[in-house]
């Protein structure tokens, strides 16, 4: 790390937390290796009531890494994987990093259509999912984007006697004729039977990509973060650093951020098998099912984003539930509003910390400290080995402490590039610092607070308007449940602020009402001119608010 920088943040670490980490050089599959060595008995997964052991998964892994070796897929080979959060899974990662072959990370809810445009853009032959999924390759498989599709039937994952229930549940659902494909599709449980061990592969940590992350970054074109072994691997024991009251071989680890999310696939899985802990893997955010889930396998660390912890909030008041297993949550994907932690909190007694990551860098590079000095509205301070400053967003001049600008970042986990994009690669990667795309500042403290998207910006008559800060005072208000803010076009102002509104149960509330309470707490230029009250709000599959769905709205009505 460079010696010139300053880092006010050391001050602020707790004294359990080292500045700087030995990371191995190693192959990522080096994760899961740890937790069957510290697991103490725990089960590594729970999935609808059926446990796996740490034994299991491992012996299923390596045979299913055997069996895609011969199969064809080797060093460098891209393998995309679209499958929920379910035991295949995990296999199916760590099998691919172990023989050096790269995942593609693409998300269950994608079309036909914007599957194909991955596929095709990242070179993926061979597939991953689930025999409930598998139509949306029969496109794929017609043009020959994928030669050869490994469907994983989720009845094979259930207990007794959901296994044999599961399937007349889901009998009217649409499904690929495999019947046409012969052998290009291949059943995903015979590949993990036996005890198959597979050939060696020599891969370079630093520099041998273990995962396509794909993000719409900075210019909302889907593109692939090349993250190496290193980078998982270093982001992996940075989060461990900072979770050191964890013991491992006790942790049970609420997995509803679904894997294929660079956060899920962090905070949840690696982070969670290298600690040697229970996941307990959920397909979809359910509130009911996930507090049920909670009190039932005693989760101790929940790695979540700020409507999860909404959603909750709103079912432990309504219900009284005990939810005092959870110790540790850190929270990411979007603002965490300062009013849904504390209530969090008290319902838990736990510790929820806002941080903040991006999938450039696997993803996270900031939080508060757990058990130290936590400051509500703010990102954190940087990871060990992470540095962190505020540039001029157009000249990439460092800023001074407290000015607003865009916020940069370097450390180990900082990915390698953008897979095809040299362009792109050179515009956020310069002289080793990832240039996020987030305006920021930082406090005398080495404290950084994320103002806003540079692309969510809401200029009104010359002000800069950021929505967090809008939106921070609408979640103050006692009978709003969710907000988010746009800018919509003023013929004089250029834009002026609009809110969207979801009311907690059972309350009323008007426009003069939430402009008024807005008045008292904001800056006249700052207040919402407009105001729509709705049932929900867009979220995408991590329950991230999507602004630029509400835009679209906006701009089409």
């Amino acid at each position: 790390m460079s010696a010139v920088i300053d880092r006010p943040w050391f001050n602020s670490y707790p004294e359990e937390v080292p500045h700087s980490l030995e990371y191995p050089e190693v192959n990522a599959f080096y994760l899961l290796e740890r937790g069957v060595e510290v697991a103490k008995g725990n089960p590594a997964l729970v999935f609808f009531g059926k446990k796996t052991s740490y034994k299991e998964l491992y012996r299923a892994t390596l045979s299913l890494a055997a069996s895609l070796q011969e199969l064809g897929v080797e060093k460098g080979t891209r393998v995309a994987i679209l499958l929920p959060n379910c035991p295949a899974y995990p296999m199916a990662y760590y099998a691919l990093l172990k023989i050096g072959a790269i995942v593609v990370q693409l998300n269950p809810m994608y079309t036909s259509y914007e599957l194909n445009q991955l596929l095709e853009d990242s070179g993926a032959k061979v597939a991953v999912t689930l025999d409930l999924l598998g139509i949306k390759f029969q496109e794929a498989l017609e043009k020959g984007l994928v030669e050869r599709l490994i469907v994983a039937k989720m009845k094979d994952f259930l207990p007794f006697p959901l296994n044999l229930l599961f399937p007349i549940k889901v009998r009217k659902e649409p499904r690929l004729d495999v019947s046409k494909y012969g052998n290009r599709i291949v059943d995903f449980i015979s590949l993990t039977k036996g005890s198959k061990t597979p050939k060696p592969v020599e891969v370079d940590p630093c520099e041998d990509v273990a995962v396509f992350q794909y993000t719409g970054g900075t210019t909302g074109l889907s593109k692939a973060a090349m993250l190496t072994h290193y980078n998982l691997v270093s982001n992996a024991l940075q989060t461990r650093a900072w979770s050191y009251k964890a013991k491992e071989g006790e942790q049970v680890v609420m997995c509803v951020l679904p894997f294929f999310h660079v956060y899920g696939m962090t905070a949840g899985m690696n982070v969670g098998f290298y600690l040697g802990s229970t996941l307990v893997l959920v397909p979809r955010f359910e509130v009911e099912e996930v507090v049920k889930l909670i009190g039932k396998y005693k989760v101790t660390m929940f790695p979540g984003v700020p409507t999860i912890y909404v959603a909750i909030n709103q079912y432990a008041a309504e219900r009284g539930v005990d939810l005092s297993s959870v110790e540790v949550c850190i929270s990411g994907g979007a603002p965490l509003p300062v009013e849904v932690a504390q209530e969090f909190e008290r319902i838990t007694g736990g510790k929820v910390v806002e941080g903040y990551g991006l999938s450039e860098a696997s993803p996270v590079t900031h939080a508060n400290p757990i058990w130290g000095n936590r400051k509500f509205g703010s990102i954190g301070i940087p990871f060990p080995d992470t540095d962190a400053k505020i540039v001029d967003p157009e000249t990439g001049e460092a800023l001074p402490q407290g000015e607003v600008g865009e916020l940069a970042v370097k450390g180990p986990q900082v990915m390698k590039g953008y897979w095809n994009r040299p362009k792109e690669t050179a515009q956020a990667l310069r002289n080793g610092w990832l240039h996020t795309g987030d305006m920021a500042k930082m406090d005398e403290e080495g404290y950084f607070y994320i103002v806003d998207r540079k692309k969510d910006m809401i200029i009104s008559g010359g002000f800069n308007i950021y929505p967090r800060e809008v939106e921070e005072v609408l979640y103050e208000h006692p009978k709003i449940l969710e907000a988010a803010v746009i800018g919509v076009p003023h013929q004089y102002k250029g834009e002026v602020v609009k809110a969207y509104v979801v009311l907690k149960k059972g309350e009323v509330l008007t426009k003069e009402e939430v402009i008024a309470f807005c008045e008292e707490r904001l800056a006249r230029y700052k207040v919402p001119k407009e105001v729509s009250f709705v049932d929900d709000l867009p979220k995408s599959m991590i329950g991230k608010v999507l602004r630029r769905e509400l835009r679209e709205k906006e701009l089409s009505e």
